[in-house]
C-alpha cells in the first residue's frame, strides 16, 4: 500500500473530479475510482438530450481516464435509494410550496454516506471528490472553506456534511482555479476532457424541466392544479396561473402573462393555490427563519452571533445576526434588506472564508410535507 493511503475518489466523469483523481494519484495516493450510477437517463421522460452527470458517456470518460493512469475503477448503484429520497424529496418539497436543492440533500445523506460505506469495504481510509473547497482541522473541529477560486466556490453545497464525514474528505482542488485544472488536464494529454462542457441541469432533471419532471412524476398534477390565482400583496386578483408549484420565490420570467411592469413571484401559499406576485422592490425582507442546521466551526451558536449569511449559491452574502429559538429552529435578521428569500433553499453562515455552518430557509409557519403527500396520493378533492 502506498505510504498515502488509500483513497476512494468520486469520479462522475467531468474534468473536475477526473483531475482530483490525478492530482490524488501523482501525489502517491493508492487510488480507487468510482463513479455512482444515481438515475435511470432511459426511463427520465424528458425531451431533450440528456446533458446531465454520470451519463454512459460520463462513465465510460471516467473509466477510460483511470484506465490510462492505472487505478482501479467501479460503478456503484445508488439508484434505488437515491430516487427513494432525493427525487421524493424534491417533489414533496415543491408540492409544498419550496424550492428544493437535490445537490445539498444527496451530498448530505446519499453520496458521502455510499462513499464511506464503499470505502470501509475496499480498506480506503479517506474519500474525496472534485469539490472546490478546503478543509482543515481546527480546535478539534472539521472545518469546511471557501476554495480559492470565487467562480467555483463550491462550500456553500457542503454544509450539511457531519464531522465524521469531514475527517476522512479530502478536497484536491480548493487550491486551485478553473482554468488551472483544464490546464492540468491537457498537460496531462486528456485534450477532450478539458473541452468538456460543465453539467448545471439537475442530474434526474436532464432537459432541465422541472415542472414537465413534477407532471410526469405526479399523475394528474396539472388538473388538480387548475383554477389557481395569482394575487398582489392587497388581495388584488391579478389573473389565473398553472399551478403553485411551477413558481418559485423571485422569479420574473415565464409567469404567462403581461401585467404591463415587471411583476416578481414574492411569496406561495400552497393550501389555498396562490401565488402572490409584486414589484421587485416587495421582495425585499430583512429576517427569515432557518430550520435542520448543521454546524461546523463550532459545536453551538451561542445568540447574537453576527455572520456573513449567504441564502442561494451564487449570492455574495449579507451581514445578519443569528438567536436560537426554542423550537431548534434559528431566527435571522439581516443588518440591510435582502431579496429573494426563497423558502426551500439553504442558509449558510460564514466567519471569513469558513463555513460556520446551515440549514434550510423556513417560513415562520412552515408548509407541513403531509400537504405535498395528500395530492401525490390523492387524497385532496380537486
Amino acid at each position: 500500500m502506498s505510504k498515502k493511503g488509500r483513497i476512494l475518489v468520486a469520479m462522475s466523469g467531468g474534468i473536475d473530479s477526473s483531475v482530483a483523481a490525478m492530482l490524488l494519484h501523482d501525489e502517491g495516493y493508492e487510488v480507487v475510482g468510482m463513479t455512482m450510477k444515481t438515475w435511470d437517463y432511459a426511463t427520465s421522460g424528458g425531451s431533450k438530450k440528456t446533458t446531465g452527470c454520470c451519463s454512459l458517456d460520463d462513465i465510460n470518460d471516467a473509466r477510460n481516464l483511470a484506465v490510462s493512469k492505472g487505478f482501479p475503477h467501479m460503478i456503484l448503484d445508488i439508484r434505488e435509494e437515491f430516487g427513494d429520497f432525493i427525487i421524493d424529496n424534491f417533489v414533496e418539497e415543491y408540492l409544498a410550496g419550496r424550492t428544493p436543492n437535490p445537490c445539498i440533500m444527496c451530498n448530505t445523506h446519499i453520496k458521502w454516506d455510499a462513499l464511506l460505506r464503499r470505502a470501509d469495504q475496499l480498506d480506503c481510509e479517506f474519500i474525496a471528490t472534485g469539490h472546490y473547497a478546503n478543509s482543515r482541522e481546527e480546535n478539534g473541529r472539521y472545518v469546511i472553506s471557501k476554495g480559492l477560486d470565487d467562480n467555483k466556490d463550491q462550500s456553500y453545497v457542503l454544509w450539511g456534511l457531519k464531522q465524521e464525514a469531514l475527517a476522512r474528505t479530502k478536497f484536491p482542488l480548493g487550491g486551485f482555479t478553473k482554468p488551472e485544472i483544464r490546464q492540468m488536464a491537457m498537460d496531462q494529454g486528456f485534450e477532450e476532457l478539458a473541452k468538456k462542457n460543465e453539467s448545471y441541469e439537475i442530474c434526474f432533471v436532464p432537459d432541465n424541466d422541472y415542472r414537465g419532471f413534477l407532471n410526469r412524476k405526479v399523475d394528474g398534477l396539472e388538473a388538480y392544479m387548475e383554477g389557481g390565482r395569482f394575487m398582489d400583496a392587497d388581495g388584488n386578483d391579478l389573473g389565473e396561473h398553472r399551478g403553485y408549484p411551477y413558481y418559485t420565490v423571485g422569479q420574473r420570467k415565464g409567469l404567462g402573462k403581461a401585467f404591463g411592469e415587471p411583476m416578481f413571484v414574492t411569496s406561495i401559499d400552497p393550501l389555498t393555490n396562490v401565488v402572490y406576485l409584486g414589484r421587485e422592490h416587495e421582495l425585499e425582507a430583512n429576517s427569515m427563519y432557518v430550520r435542520s442546521v448543521n454546524l461546523q466551526k463550532i459545536p453551538i451558536i451561542g445568540d447574537g452571533l453576527e455572520a456573513l449569511t449567504k441564502i442561494r449559491y451564487k449570492d455574495k452574502g449579507a451581514m445578519a445576526t443569528i438567536n436560537n429559538l426554542p423550537d431548534g429552529r434559528l431566527k435571522v435578521d439581516f443588518t440591510h434588506n435582502v431579496s429573494a428569500i426563497a423558502p426551500g433553499q439553504s442558509a449558510v453562515f460564514y466567519d471569513g472564508n469558513d463555513v460556520i455552518g446551515g440549514g434550510f430557509i423556513t417560513r415562520n409557519e412552515e408548509v407541513p410535507t403531509s400537504h405535498a403527500r395528500r395530492i401525490i396520493n390523492k387524497e385532496v378533492a380537486s
